[in-house]
């Protein structure tokens, strides 16, 4: 049974490696950016919680901002790995107008609900985001679905067993309600250290791709749980 388990941890580890090699490709023509991310989630009681979140991202290292995202919301929990949420998003992006070095400023107002679901495979845990969007674009309206899948690896320490470090990656596809039906698609895998059972960090490598471009991103994350 212990084999078994050690085979399948093995095998998801080569899956999360492996979707990255494809995106090789994709990152030839891309810039390398980065996202500073911090989510909290604030536990109510047994039911319910808020969520927040900011994410400061940058086309570059950092100081050459691309956008700012500011997310909240109360959600309630079905079951124990069972959660909804309604919430709100104020997006600020900064635009490049063409090829030139002058941008424009699009402010944006968010509404959605999402629907959460949490599964584990031994010590692997996985989980299914399901979120529905409208989207407030200053004088468009938009609707947008997303799917989001995760997935979480714990690293074992000979020593003594679980070590506080863990393998992390996603897939997110973005979905219009009018053309093109394709927005987006992003995936992701990082390395993640438990600093407590409250606090945890990842540092990771995002690609998201559209049609016919993509860009490359530096994740740093920060989950708080309080």
């Amino acid at each position: 049974m212990k084999r078994a388990s050690t085979n399948l941890k093995s095998k998801i580890i080569l899956l999360v490696f492996a979707l990255t090699i494809p995106l090789i490709g994709f990152s030839q023509d891309s810039n390398l950016g980065n996202w500073l991310i911090y989510i909290g989630n604030k536990k109510l009681n047994s039911k319910w919680n808020i969520h927040n979140e900011v994410q400061y991202r940058n086309y570059n290292a950092v100081g050459d901002l691309e956008q700012l995202l500011l997310r909240t919301g109360v959600g309630y929990n079905i079951t124990e790995k069972n959660n909804i949420l309604l919430g709100y998003g104020y997006i600020l992006s900064e635009n490049y107008v063409g090829n030139t070095d002058d941008k424009a400023s699009v402010n944006e107002h968010r509404i959605f609900q999402q629907y959460t679901t949490k599964q584990s495979i031994g010590k692997v845990k996985l989980s299914h985001r399901y979120r529905f969007e409208q989207r407030f674009v200053e004088e468009d309206f938009k609707l947008r679905f997303r799917y989001f899948l995760s997935l979480n690896v714990p690293l074992k320490n000979n020593e003594s067993g679980e070590s506080p470090f863990y393998l992390s990656a996603y897939n997110e596809i973005f979905l219009n309600s009018k053309s093109s039906i394709f927005d987006r698609n992003r995936v992701y895998a990082g390395l993640g250290y438990n600093v407590n059972k409250n606090v945890r960090i990842e540092l990771g490598y995002m690609n998201q791709f559209f049609e016919t471009t993509s860009r490359d991103q530096l994740n740093l994350i920060t989950f708080v749980t309080f």
